[in-house]
């Protein structure tokens, strides 16, 4: 396989932007996330590409919930600020102020819309496991103007640079 057709070709999927969160205890991960999609109506279920040998995937694995924030036009900076590993502070994960869904995970104040999710299932293939989640709960913090997808903020509003995928 032709490897530069390959990247090209797999980032021409549109991705918008998400920070995955859940916790237990003490310990807590926040992670911008992007590989999502609905997968069913009735149940709700969504599909989720996570870093397999990340921290908020050893979480998912352990409390089998978490939940979705999605991020909004302008909020490049939060996207960014969870691309690395999460600090608690008090009320704040990584500088961005939380409260506890009803499935007892973060979700964050500025986050234009959340799901809180419970895990069905893990599909462990590749660098990235596949979570599949029924959407327990469904939050909306800022109704979007015109259509809910074009509010989502996108991998391509980040900049020229930043990909992921390919």
């Amino acid at each position: 396989m032709d490897a530069d057709a390959k990247k090209i070709a797999l980032r021409m999927i549109p991705y918008g932007i998400y920070v995955l969160t859940v916790e237990d205890g003490d310990a807590i991960a926040a992670a911008t996330v992007n590989w999502v999609t609905q997968t069913s109506f009735n149940p709700p279920l969504i599909a989720i590409g996570v870093k397999a040998d990340s921290g908020a995937y050893a979480l998912i694995k352990k409390k089998r919930a978490f939940v979705l924030n999605m991020l909004g036009k302008g909020q490049q900076g939060a996207a960014f600020g969870f691309f690395k590993p999460a600090e608690k502070d008090g009320n704040k994960i990584s500088g961005e102020p939380y409260h506890k869904g009803t499935n007892g995970h973060p979700i964050l104040v500025n986050a234009h819309a959340s799901v809180e999710c419970s895990v069905v299932e893990i599909v462990e293939k590749g660098d990235h496991h596949i979570v599949i989640a029924e959407v327990t709960e469904a939050n909306v913090a800022k109704m979007p103007e015109g259509r809910a997808d074009a509010a989502i903020l996108e991998m391509k509003d980040l900049g020229a640079n930043v990909f992921y995928g390919g």
